[in-house]
């Protein structure tokens, strides 16, 4: 297996070692197995400095670099994984423009002395010419720059074609792009760049424009001199720009790697739309590179993407290096000119990987993460043995004194006294409530009784009263104690209970309007404390037995259709049910649901009649009325 470099935009996956499908079976570490790859480049993490983890940073075997958002939080982010086994950077940085400072450093990389920095930075000239300043388009974590003894690494993630708002920004950033990339290979630098660009550079690599063009929609002139497609095409060996070349890019600077191994395959897409399923039809783009510079085009044994990889909007890319490659002339090993000097020898290890090459930017000297390896560190501490007795927990009958250094004091907020403990000495006794300070670390709460009681009590209480179980429980009347009155001229409103009231006053005596009860019950007195109390019936009920309840619902029917959710409907084509989405483009149906087909779009993106993909079928959901089914 030779040298390979995997981009990937995770989107969709925020933090990818901890994706499910790949988490119930595997560890974090063989998921770089699954890639197969030495380098790997991420972008969408989508991450903050805060929620960095161990399972993120320590990877076994792996170096990291991040470069996070500063404004805009979970958003963007661009991370690059080195395998320590088989290469190792000499240089790292963030951002295009070179005005960002190491950790622990207030000196930009641009300042730093040369055989600090890795150069080829945008001069004033160029930053001149942008709208935008240099610190606000490197402050969305879109850029990891690593240098090795063979060719500089750029990570990039470009922004989006979102709306206009963001035009000003993207043409700048790839502005930015275009310069430092151009910079460096005039140093002579060889340059390796990779990641989403967010760029289609032709009609074979965009399902949208191969059907827009056979409409007769737009011309493939038309596609190919959008400004940010002109602009990538200016940068590659066989880009195609319309008329004449812009000054400054009259020269092609980079190799399109996985295109030159495929050629005229169509259909090669690397990102596709998941708000309409477009995955399955694979009606996407290509928007995903691995690039060269035009002296490493030679470098290469496959290249490829992985389309069969899920989890994200976005399949893996990756590009394979030959065992031995020509580097001024001269035949080196791959892995030579992957590492610092020594390091290798004709592709054989002759020093081992150290802690000592991890460069400032290194994820691993994160403050929280230094000094540590693995996750396990985390929960690792030190205990020194107890020089004491075994703990002995007393139970609650039990008499017999506690020593006064196994006491811990019980908290001033119970009611019930302390546990005391009692000493007789020559002079009498004395109690001695105080326990002895600093005679064992962890003390034993000594189990105090009275407080056992009456917080089981308690629980007891609060596990009988009374509460509202139901629906209809809200509605119930209150009720008090049932009484049968003997009197049969007793007040309207009392209704007799099953269970004999006499008998429950006889045993209970109750003092009724300040006189004590009998074993006869005092009708008259009951009467007078309910009359004296409220003028309206009260109606006594048994207690523990269902009785009626006012039901303020009238029709009930009525009520359930109200909140029952209505059946989607059917598609014409396939006759199964729909699926609801919401408008998000901005005019007058902005946010309203519409019902469509559940298929995904074929092949050409249309909804087809008489076929397996996507029908025609559209009905908004205002317009939706199941009773015609």
């Amino acid at each position: 297996m030779g040298f390979r470099i995997t981009t990937w935009n995770v989107n969709g996956i925020r933090n990818p070692f901890s994706y499910e499908p790949w988490r119930s079976t595997r560890t974090y570490e063989s998921m770089f197995d699954i890639l197969e790859a030495d380098i790997v480049v991420f972008q969408e993490t989508k991450i903050q400095r805060k929620d960095l983890r161990d399972d993120m940073v320590l990877v076994s075997g792996w170096d990291c670099y991040f470069s996070l958002p500063r404004v805009k939080k979970g958003y963007s982010g661009v991370a690059i994984y080195t395998r320590n086994a088989t290469c190792a950077p000499i240089r790292a940085e963030e951002g295009l423009t070179g005005i960002l400072c190491p950790p622990n450093s207030s000196t930009p990389f641009r300042d730093l002395p040369e055989d600090q920095q890795i150069g080829g930075y945008p001069t004033i000239e160029q930053l001149s010419q942008l709208e935008l300043d240099a610190e606000t388009l490197d402050s969305e974590g879109r850029c990891v720059i690593l240098e090795f003894p063979g060719f500089v690494l750029l990570g990039l993630y470009c922004p989006a074609n979102r709306d206009e708002t963001r035009d000003a920004f993207r043409h700048n950033f790839l502005d930015l792009m275009d310069a430092r990339i151009r910079n460096l290979v005039a140093m002579g630098k060889r340059v390796f760049v990779t990641g989403d660009l967010n760029i289609s550079r032709g009609q074979v690599d965009a399902a949208h424009a191969i059907e827009n063009i056979r409409k007769g929609v737009i011309t493939e002139d038309d596609f190919v001199t959008a400004p940010a497609r002109r602009l990538f095409n200016h940068l590659l060996s066989d880009g195609k720009v319309v008329g004449e070349r812009d000054e400054g890019r009259e020269w092609p600077v980079l190799f399109d790697i996985c295109r030159s191994f495929h050629p005229d395959r169509k259909g090669m897409y690397t990102c596709w739309e998941q708000r309409i399923n477009a995955r399955p039809g694979n009606y996407g783009s290509r928007i995903d590179y691995v690039l060269c510079s035009l002296d490493m085009q030679d470098w290469f044994c496959e290249s490829n993407i992985q389309e069969g990889l899920m989890g994200s909007d976005h399949c893996p890319v990756y590009a394979m290096f030959k065992d031995t490659v020509h580097v001024n002339g001269e035949e080196a090993s791959i892995y030579d000119i992957m590492n610092p000097p020594g390091m290798f020898q004709k592709g054989e290890r002759k020093q081992e990987y150290t802690t000592k090459l991890l460069l400032p930017l290194s994820g691993r000297l994160i403050p929280e993460f230094d000094r540590r390896r693995n996750i396990k560190d985390m929960f690792m501490f030190t205990r020194k043995p107890s020089q004491t007795a075994p703990k002995v927990q007393p139970s609650p009958q039990s008499t017999t004194p506690l020593p006064a250094e196994e006491i811990e004091l019980i908290p001033q907020s119970i009611e019930s006294p302390p546990t005391r403990t009692s000493t007789t000495a020559s002079t009498g006794a004395q109690e001695n409530i105080q326990p002895k300070a600093n005679v064992r670390k962890r003390p034993i709460r000594a189990e105090n009784p009275t407080v056992k009681r009456s917080k089981s009590m308690n629980a007891q209480a609060a596990a009988t009263k009374p509460g509202q179980s139901t629906l209809k429980g809200f509605f119930k009347p209150k009720s008090t104690p049932a009484i049968e009155p003997s009197d049969p001229n007793s007040p309207a409103g009392f209704i007799s209970s099953p269970v004999k009231s006499t008998e429950r006053l006889s045993q209970s005596p109750t003092k009724l309007n300040g006189k004590q009860g009998s074993n006869k019950p005092d009708t008259q007195d009951i009467r007078d404390l309910d009359s004296s109390s409220t003028s309206t019936p009260v109606t006594v009920v048994p207690p523990n037995e269902e009785t009626n309840f006012i039901d303020p619902i009238t029709n009930k029917e009525d009520w359930t259709k109200l909140f029952t959710k209505k059946p989607p409907p059917k598609c014409e084509g396939h006759e199964e049910e729909c699926i609801s989405l919401k408008t998000k483009k901005p005019g007058v149906n902005f946010g309203r649901t519409f019902w469509i087909c559940p298929r995904p779009l074929g092949p050409s993106g249309n909804k087809e009649k008489g076929t397996a993909w996507r029908c025609p079928t559209f009905i908004w959901a205002n317009d939706w009325d199941p009773s015609m089914m």
